[in-house]
């Protein structure tokens, strides 16, 4: 008895295993939770863009380093093996083996072998300046791609905050679709018991349906509008459209900037910019200067068939100095001189262009602080008005055309005060961008 027991028991806990598991198979997982603040990391951190400008920044940073290499002697190592019956190359291997003698025919020397291993160190001691102005060019150029990573990443910060918005802006949309049909339905059932009464014609009742199926329809564009804007967000943030994520909460509102502007990355890049244009002017100036190199070498030869070797040293100094190299130099310097003038000119006109910006921010926000003041003074109108209309209607003194007025009205009351909320929200964004505060995550986590 206590083993069909014990059996027993053991089935029913194998059964409750079982189920488990099913349900877990059939129960969706829950989608990841994402605050704007999560975004913002995200984006910064793990975004395909991220990994991009990372890289364009590790390649900005091996170009610095390369230019830094003209301050290093350079070594070179060079071997090798050949045999030869050349009168000219076999007596040159013959005194480098320390095999001569009497009794060799210059002529005819014979097949000979060689084995040559040599090492030479060089130092550049002056080369015109080049290679300096050629580093603070590199550097330069390498502060201007970080400085363009950082304007990069206020860029894909914003658009995240749009993304977000856009998103719970096409979710409140969803709430004002689904208020108006509650409160449709509401008018529809009072409407239903009065005609069933006898106090409403049968048409009263087929417009509010025909009201009904029309939000119907609109609930379905708005759900629409609400993936499609969860999917934007996700593809944004770098992510699968189908990626297990969704929105938890609004963020909390941002206060205006104050007035003082401040120097964006993309200013700070161009100045870059142009110190490395001014550097590129001097290193092509320099090419036209003489340059001197100090060197030396050390030489080891080996012969087998005349059974013998030998070793050798060379040091010394260099000096080269192009006097005529058909303008090339010359013309070099006119490029870069003109570089340097358009890297000025861009420079002014980036100033321009931020402060139009900045300009045309204050005035956004101003026009969308004004559109959403005006927003909530409707909505409470259109409130109010539908309030009073749907107790009318059910005292049977309204007329249904104007009931169905009263709550497209208010439907659309709804909707533009979300659209002006998130808008003014938005332009507050778009405000910090253009006065030059980064919009990170404790940017949002802070207010």
């Amino acid at each position: 008895m206590n083993f069909l027991k014990s059996w027993f028991t053991s089935l029913q806990s194998g059964r409750r295993s079982l189920i488990l598991v099913l349900l877990i198979g059939v129960i969706p997982l829950q989608a990841e939770e994402w605050t704007l603040e999560r975004a913002i990391d995200s984006i910064r951190r793990d975004s395909p863009d991220a990994e991009i400008l990372r890289s364009r920044v590790e390649a900005a940073h091996a170009l610095a380093d390369q230019s830094r290499a003209a301050w290093y002697p350079h070594l070179q190592v060079e071997a090798g093996y050949h045999q030869t019956n050349q009168p000219m190359m076999g007596f040159g291997s013959i005194l480098n083996t320390g095999t001569f003698d009497q009794t060799i025919d210059f002529n005819r020397p014979g097949q000979l072998d060689h084995f040559n291993a040599t090492a030479t160190v060089g130092y550049n001691l002056y080369a015109g300046g080049s290679p300096t102005a050629q580093r603070a060019a590199a550097n330069a150029n390498q502060r201007a791609v970080e400085l363009d990573q950082e304007a990069a990443f206020e860029a894909l910060s914003l658009a995240v905050v749009r993304a977000y918005y856009q998103v719970l802006q096409a979710r409140e949309y969803l709430r004002a679709i689904e208020s108006a049909q509650i409160a449709v339905k509401g008018s529809l059932r009072s409407a239903q018991a009065r005609y069933e009464r006898g106090d409403l014609l049968k048409h009263t009742v087929l417009d509010l349906e025909l009201r009904v199926a029309e939000i119907e329809n609109q609930l379905l564009s708005a759900e629409h509008q609400l993936k499609l804007a969860e999917r934007m967000l996700r593809v944004t943030l770098g992510f699968s459209p189908n990626h297990a994520l969704t929105v938890t909460r609004n963020p909390q509102p941002l206060p205006p900037p104050d007035d003082a502007q401040r120097l964006r990355a993309e200013q700070l890049a161009m100045a870059e910019r142009v110190a490395a244009a001014d550097a590129a002017v001097d290193g092509q100036r320099g090419q036209r200067r003489p340059r001197l190199d100090a060197f030396a070498s050390y030489q080891y030869d080996r012969g087998w068939r005349r059974s013998g070797d030998g070793d050798s040293w060379m040091a010394g100094l260099r000096m080269q100095w192009d006097l005529f190299d058909g303008h090339l130099s010359a013309n070099r310097v006119r490029q870069s001189l003109a570089e340097r003038s358009e890297a000025r000119a861009q420079e002014r006109k980036l100033e321009l262009q931020l402060e139009l910006q900045l300009e045309e921010a204050r005035l956004n926000h101003e026009l969308a602080r004004k559109q959403l003041a005006t927003t909530e003074r409707m909505l409470a109108q259109a409130e109010e008005s539908a309030s009073i209309s749907r107790a009318r209607f059910e005292a049977g003194d309204l007329l249904v055309t104007e009931l169905l007025t009263a709550e497209s009205r208010l439907t659309e009351a709804r909707v533009r005060q979300s659209v002006a909320r998130f808008s003014e929200q938005m332009a507050v964004a778009q405000w910090y961008r253009a006065s030059g505060i980064p919009l990170t995550s404790s940017t949002f986590a802070s207010h």
